[in-house]
């Protein structure tokens, strides 16, 4: 094993059991530690420089730390391929399910995946998850649905992946969490399962007046209506698209503000809206259905609920 490459190759940072392969005996390397020339950043693993670490060293050290197999992950992956502008606090690294790391590992969180070797990327450098596979662990981790979103909307907006692949990714998981709503993102026509969330779990689970769905309105431009309670001036947009920005997020802002003159009032919503709170969305939904002359009365929908 050559030293140079290997030390190219890995941000200048390098194992004692690397060390040992290329020659280098125990009382050597006390030796360059002691002397100042290179330096321990985590058990067995040496900073071969002097200065800062850069972000890639960092990774590399902790990568080499967890062992044989372990890849960056998670926030530190999408760090390291674009999808987010902050790496968070810690590294992040992905070990074989059949290994355990021994130990706490300062500013280290170690998790572990069966599927590593399918998820693994085949070339980058520090290793790491494929991007898509990288999203879907974030999905799986995020504490909210519109954490979950934000994710999946970020790699489309990015142009770093697309829903395609993204649900490729997804039907080779057996479990993940929010899988419904990533599906009803996913899926070719989102804005269906979308739609057909809002008719059970807002609208006639709380007892709502039942709204026109996919309403044509004509003037300069046809438009529709995704759900319109006509009676009261009140419409509802559920944004169903993923990467939806520029032109169309412009178009969506002059429908809504024309509504508004014309005296309707338009409430928007996503899918982390409608699948993460849905009583939340219909709490509104009375408020201002009742202020504009809806005198029937929501009801709870079993679950604890917001609606009164």
């Amino acid at each position: 094993m050559d030293l140079d490459d290997l030390l190219a190759r890995q941000h200048s940072m390098l194992s004692r059991a690397q060390a040992h392969a290329c020659g280098l005996t125990d009382r050597r390397i006390e030796w360059l530690v002691g002397s100042g020339r290179w330096r321990r950043v985590h058990l067995g693993v040496y900073a071969t420089f002097t200065g800062p670490l850069p972000f890639a060293a960092q990774v590399r050290a902790a990568i080499l730390r967890v062992g044989r197999g372990a890849v960056a992950s998670h926030r530190t992956a999408a760090y390291l391929d674009g999808l987010c502008d902050d790496a968070g606090p810690v590294i992040h690294v992905t070990a074989p399910a059949h290994r355990h790391v021994r130990g706490k590992v300062d500013g280290v969180r170690v998790h572990y995946a069966h599927r590593l070797p399918q998820t693994r990327h085949p070339s980058r450098n520090p290793p790491r998850t494929r991007l898509d596979d990288t999203v879907l662990d974030l999905v799986d981790i995020a504490p909210h649905p519109r954490d979950a979103e934000g994710w999946i909307t970020a790699a489309c907006q990015r142009r770093l992946s697309t829903p395609e692949r993204l649900a490729d990714a997804l039907g080779r998981r057996k479990k993940i969490r929010w899988r419904p709503m990533t599906e009803a993102m996913l899926a070719d026509g989102a804005q269906s399962p979308l739609e057909l969330r809002h008719l059970r779990r807002v609208e006639r689970a709380h007892g709502l007046p039942a709204g026109h769905r996919q309403r044509r309105i004509a003037g300069s431009r046809v438009s529709w209506i995704d759900v319109d309670y006509a009676e009261y001036r009140v419409r509802v947009e559920l944004d169903g698209r993923i990467g939806h920005t520029g032109e169309g997020r412009f178009r969506d802002h002059h429908r809504d503000n024309h509504a508004t003159l014309d005296g309707n009032a338009t409430l928007r919503y996503g899918h982390a809206d409608i699948f993460g709170d849905p009583c939340g969305v219909a709490a509104e939904h009375v408020r201002v259905l009742s202020a504009r002359g809806w005198s029937g009365r929501p009801r709870r929908c079993g679950r604890p609920c917001s609606v009164s």
